[in-house]
């Protein structure tokens, strides 16, 4: 019998990266635009946005690193 073939690592924590960067960028851009709307002098939307997309980028690449290696 042959065991089932595991995904390369590269790929997957490529992958993991990949969506974290998305998170972060598109949360940092929602900011800044929301920023642009209001014509805040301090980008308060951007800086609010941008640290809930870092924690909501670290929660998902946790979970899903730790729930690879059950």
């Amino acid at each position: 019998m042959s065991t089932p073939k595991q995904p390369n690592l590269f790929f997957k924590y490529g992958n993991i990266a990949i969506q974290m960067g998305a998170i972060i960028g598109l949360t940092t851009w929602g900011g800044q635009k929301l920023d642009e709307r209001f014509k805040n002098e301090l980008p308060i939307f951007t800086i609010i946005l941008s640290l809930l997309g870092i924690a909501a980028a670290l929660y998902i690449s946790l979970k899903d690193i730790i729930k690879s290696k059950k």
